[in-house]
């Protein structure tokens, strides 16, 4: 057997699973538990906001300038980055209050190939601990450490002096049980392949203070990406192949600055998954199972939503009009994120936000907050995250992300190199 304790807990946990129940006639928004109707997919830790800027920020991150972690929010925007490649590393403690071992730890990197391409990778890892294997008299037979991690690799370039597209592709394994076997069916790790669409536009502007006469820079810009194209992903012969989060994400960006040493920089993002909606199935007049057709498959009442196992791509543009509820419910499972940044001589930063998830479609309401440090080739970002809706996996939990500025370190050497003398400057001795 396996100890499913602690395992359960963080499946539950990471993808915030909601109970809902139904009756034997037509089923509502009012026959479920506090009328939720939350969208799960596999592997939801590509949905974990990987660094601690956009943490700070409510998550939001799809329009952000100069943005080493572009790779994840929008890989469009690496081309107009000021620098021309930096390395980040990242990490993240989940369930931080109930377990000790459980963490995302993510490292990313990105380069300007000239003055309108770069490449950019990331490597994406989710420890889940370790768990104990038993048998049928509960005695050990061994741990296993469950893990998921994705692999990225991408190209953005810009079509104009404004405008900008990135495309991604993506590697994604899932093992969460290491080949347990359980009614002679075996649990095998899950693939999947993916990609992501990204673009980007950015410009500025410059306005004028009647009354001081005073002159203000502002920039903006604006993305949107469409994240985790790809194939379903099972574990088991079995079972029903499950969506990936594949994931719509809109935003704006708009920063001005104050003087020459202070800025402030404002963003919002709106979030949606491109994931079939749960529908409702009637269910037999006992109430232990649902009604089954002619060809063994659930029932699903008139208005009551719409099949969820079709093709990838029929699932995308389903989910834009399957919800049971119709339009409401449709504008229920978009997130907003919102965030604020201030920045100080380009040195040091304030930050805080705001994300928003409706009641009905897991309840994730939570403020953010930290601060950035750059000094040198290094930078040093630290969020924060206090609920209020309900807990979370991050609650009080500090989470960090280390940068190393490629450009910076070349100036340094640079700099070191003109210092030292040179040979025909040193005396010799007689």
């Amino acid at each position: 057997m396996l100890n499913f304790k602690k395992f359960s807990l963080v499946i539950l946990a990471s993808q915030f699973f909601t109970t809902a129940f139904s009756q034997t006639k037509t089923i509502t928004t009012k026959d479920l538990q506090n009328g939720q109707n939350s969208i799960s997919t596999a592997v939801p830790f590509l949905g974990i906001s990987p660094d601690a800027r956009a943490a700070a920020l409510g998550d939001a991150g799809v329009a952000m300038p100069d943005d080493i972690n572009a790779m994840h929010w929008n890989l469009a925007k690496a081309p107009f980055n000021t620098k021309n490649g930096a390395v980040a590393i990242s990490y993240t403690p989940w369930l931080r209050n109930l377990v000790p071992d459980i963490s995302l730890s993510y490292l990313t990197a990105y380069y300007q190939l000239d003055k309108r391409s770069a490449v950019a990778g990331s490597l994406r890892y989710f420890s889940l601990g370790q768990i104990q294997f038993t048998d049928n008299y509960g005695a050990s037979t061994g741990n296993f450490t469950p893990n998921e991690f994705s692999l990225d690799l991408g190209y953005a370039t810009k079509l104009n002096e404004n405008f900008s597209l990135g495309v991604a592709f993506r590697y994604i394994y899932s093992n969460l049980a290491g080949g347990f076997n359980q009614s002679q069916t075996p649990i095998d790790a899950g693939r999947s392949y993916a990609g992501d669409i990204s673009a980007y536009y950015r410009n500025n502007t410059t306005y004028r203070d009647k009354a001081t006469k005073k002159k203000y820079n502002i920039n903006y810009g604006f993305g949107a990406v469409i994240s985790n194209i790809g194939s379903k992903l099972t574990y088991t012969s079995a079972q029903n192949e499950n969506f990936i989060p594949i994931n719509f994400r809109l935003g704006g960006y708009a920063n001005i600055d104050l003087d020459e040493y202070n800025s402030i920089a404002i963003m919002v993002d709106a979030n949606k998954l491109l994931v079939p909606t749960n529908p409702y199935y009637l269910r037999n007049r006992s109430n232990t199972a649902d009604s089954l057709d002619r060809n063994n498959k659930p029932i699903i009442p008139a208005g009551s939503g719409m099949d969820p196992n079709v093709p990838v791509v029929q699932g995308m543009i389903q989910s834009f009009y399957d919800a049971p509820g119709g339009f409401t419910e449709e504008m229920a499972e978009i997130n907003i994120s919102t965030g604020l940044e201030y920045w100080y001589n380009k040195q040091f930063a304030l930050r805080g936000g705001y994300f928003h998830e409706p009641p009905t479609k897991g309840n994730r309401q939570y403020a953010t907050f930290g601060v950035g440090l750059r000094y040198n080739v290094f930078g040093l970002d630290v969020a924060y995250l206090w609920p209020f809706a309900q807990r979370h996996p991050l609650e009080n939990t500090l989470r960090f992300t280390l940068t190393f500025d490629f450009d910076a370190f070349v100036e340094q050497k640079d700099e070191n190199a003109k210092k030292k003398p040179k040979a025909e400057d040193v005396p010799l001795d007689n």
